[in-house]
């Protein structure tokens, strides 16, 4: 229904108002016949006409302008209801025919008895339920510590019963080792308690533990003030050329001039200003295979942060979420959290901070992401005292590319205070800021997209055996095996190396810890682990240990037997980033199998294994049920360029290029050597108190110092740095 004249009223026919009889309703009548059928015509060919399109049909139906614009808008506006009718009314008849469905598979699925007994069928094999039991274990006792540590505050002492609850009364010392890597058949001696660690590492390793942080509105406005400083200092750092950044006279490196900088970035509340403390500052830019929201997503997760860098990340937590984004988007997040920094050796201690990370969206398809320190009460207790550590604004600029790729400008800058001096072995790489450098990140990043860009391709290789649930479980398997030997190369929770012994050209380290956790073997773990410097290039020594046919030239414990790839997953560009199943002849366990990951990038290598049942393997195989209950206890191999070449940088730290490239930066970190970190983990069960014997200490010795001189014998070399 149509109105003749101006402005909106109520439908009817003309009446006078009684309170004031010249003002009149406004005067509605229907179109005619012919006038609908043109318009409906028109409305076919253009719903949206234009003004000299409507004046046309004015002149021509005898309607005023403002007539046909308000009848193609409510024409438009009753198509768009009919079409969300009938979207609705499919939508349900769906729903009605999915709900169907489901309530008849639910009653014949009551009426289903096992075909052998008769009796109702179990759900799950009897090995993933008690993996289940234990998992459940594990939590339960957590949150019984959890609720003590609470409870105790209050009463004013420990909780007594808890020791006794966690008390494991076990048998005399009884050393346990699989056949393959760091944990085969060596017979245990007499019981000889040499207490080499502090604490009672028998008992369940207490979870670190954040006290509750209260943030009122003035610690709110402090941080966003802080985080939109930061975010606006990163993108000039990683925008800017010179003056800001120079070429290292020594190396070619991109150098960050610390006087410029203070003068564009002045600082009245400098952190650590003393004569001890040093910069890094490194950039670096890429493109990695995955789109610009999906790393936002990732990055602003803790969890899924901690995945991505499992070599670099050894722990992440989001401690409170300050503001959260715009419209649903990560756009204006702000985080107060908790990290803990890693290189894979046990001779540099870990990196703890507390820091604010900030998501910003620039522009269409373009993301700004910084990290920047916060200084919270707690850190003096709670870090470690060997090192401190200070993230001046540092993070990522993300660019969406076509098809799905990303480029990815990284950027990290430090002020560190070492309490105690840095080893020998990794001074150059720490000095120089390549250690904990943007290349590092961005080199991982562009390695961890590869991997979960393989998980999505099916049946690429002829050397894939393995469907698409089977190949994602057997790269979920090994992802966590990679991050097991990561965790147990700097472990976290309080637990300290000592040194167990040094040889001529290396020291040899040890730890042990209760494991409790539902994806390791129940018992006592002993870790040992030794670094060295090798003359050969870091390639050179990564195909030599990932190569299964070179295989028995350095694994003692397989007897020299010759070892056979049974199945091969590529999960990237490079042909050593893979993950193998390994079976070795001869070996006396028929029953095992050696799963193993190989990854490579600019910055180094990993070689990780780990002995598996085979039940195991095949279970994981079948992509039918979770890995995550098949216990790992996995050793291995790092490799990284050893920098011995360069000199020491001075008051400035360098950084990395403006690109990243893998060939070239192995390339041209060959003439220096390679740092090499052996580590084993090997099961003892019946372990009383948190001494280790003199059987163990002998025969973790024995294991790195054998393996140590088989690689080098190999490998015809034998002088030291």
């Amino acid at each position: 229904m149509e109105f003749s004249g101006g402005g909106g009223g109520s439908s009817g026919g003309d009446h006078p108002d009684g309170s004031d009889p010249h003002r009149r309703r406004k005067r509605y009548h229907r179109h005619t016949a012919h006038q609908i059928q043109t318009l409906e015509s028109m409305f076919k060919e253009c719903p949206h006409p234009d003004e000299k399109t409507r004046n046309q049909l004015s002149r021509e139906l005898g309607l005023h302008s403002r007539q046909i614009k308000f009848w193609f808008q409510n024409r438009r506006t009753q198509m768009k209801t009919q079409h969300e009718r009938s979207d609705n009314c499919a939508l349900r008849a769906e729903n009605d025919k999915i709900r169907c469905e489901n309530i008849a598979i639910r009653e014949a699925l009551k009426n289903v008895i096992c075909p052998s007994c008769g009796g109702p069928p179990v759900s799950e094999d009897s090995y993933f339920d008690e993996q289940k039991l234990r998992l459940e274990n594990a939590y339960l006792k957590e949150e019984l510590d959890r609720i003590s540590s609470v409870a105790s505050k209050y009463i004013g002492r420990p909780i007594s019963q808890l020791q006794s609850m966690l008390h494991n009364h076990v048998s005399s010392l009884d050393l346990s080792m699989a056949s393959f890597g760091g944990h085969g058949g060596f017979v245990p001696g007499p019981s000889l308690d040499l207490d080499l660690l502090s604490g009672n590492s028998s008992s369940v390793v207490p979870s670190l533990v954040f006290p509750p942080v209260s943030i009122s509105d003035v610690d709110k406005s402090v941080m966003t003030e802080m985080a939109a400083n930061a975010i606006n200092e990163l993108i000039r750092l990683l925008q800017s050329n010179e003056p800001l950044w120079v070429k290292s006279s020594t190396d070619g490196r991109e150098i960050l001039d610390s006087e410029k900088y203070e003068t564009f970035f002045p600082m009245p509340n400098s952190h650590l200003r003393n004569p001890e403390i040093r910069m890094e500052a490194s950039r670096a830019s890429g493109v990695v295979i995955m789109n610009g929201l999906a790393l936002v997503d990732k990055f602003m997760d803790a969890d899924k942060w901690e995945e991505m860098f499992p070599t670099i990340v050894s722990r992440a937590r989001t401690i409170c979420v300050i503001s959260s984004g715009i419209l649903g988007s990560q756009s204006g997040t702000l985080q107060l959290m908790y990290e803990e920094l890693q290189v894979l050796t046990a001779l540099l201690p870990i990196r703890q901070l507390y820091f604010l990370r900030f998501c910003q969206q620039i522009e269409q398809g373009t993301w700004a992401i910084v990290d920047v320190s916060y200084d919270l009460p707690q850190e003096e207790s709670q870090f470690s005292s060997s090192c401190k550590a200070h993230k001046l604004p540092s993070g990522c600029l993300i660019q969406e590319m076509p098809n799905g790729y990303s480029k990815v400008s990284w950027m990290e800058h430090w002020e560190v205070e070492d309490k105690v001096p840095v080893h020998g072995l990794y001074r150059d790489l720490i000095r120089r800021g390549v250690a904990f450098g943007a290349e590092r990140w961005l080199s991982t990043l562009q390695r961890t997209c590869e991997r979960l860009a393989c998980l999505m391709v099916t049946g690429s290789s002829t050397t894939d055996h393995l469907g698409g649930g089977g190949k994602r479980s057997m790269m979920k398997l090994a992802q966590r095996m990679v991050k097991g030997f990561c965790s147990s190369i700097n472990p976290s929770n309080g637990q300290q190396w000592t040194t167990i012994s040094r040889l001529n050209e290396f020291e040899v380290r040890a730890t042990s810890h209760k494991s409790t956790d539902p994806g390791q073997p129940s018992g006592v773990v002993l870790c040992a682990a030794a670094t060295l410097w090798l003359p050969v290039s870091p390639h050179d020594v990564f195909n030599f240990l990932r190569d299964e046919r070179t295989r028995p030239q350095w694994d003692v414990l397989s007897n020299q037997n010759p070892v056979q790839e049974v199945a091969h997953i590529a999960n990237g560009s490079h042909p050593g980033n893979c993950i193998s199943v390994l079976r070795a002849f001869n070996s006396g366990q028929n029953n095992m199998l050696i799963l193993q990951e190989s990854c490579i990038d600019s910055s180094g290598s990993l070689i990780v294994y780990c002995p598996v049942d085979i039940p195991a393997i095949e279970i994981a195989m079948s992509g039918d049920h979770d890995p995550s209950y098949i216990p790992l206890l996995p050793s291995g191999f790092t490799i990284s360029p050893s920098g011995l070449h360069s000199t020491e940088g001075g008051s400035g730290a360098a950084g990395d290029g403006a690109s990243t490239s893998s060939t070239s930066a192995i390339a041209t970190e060959s003439s220096s050597g390679s740092l090499m970190t052996v580590m084993f983990q090997i099961l003892v069960s019946g372990m009383q108190s948190s001494g280790m014997t003199a059987e163990s200490v002998a025969t973790i010795n024995n294991l790195i110092g054998n393996t140590v001189h088989q690689i080098k014998a190999a490998l015809n070399c034998s002088t030291t740095p």
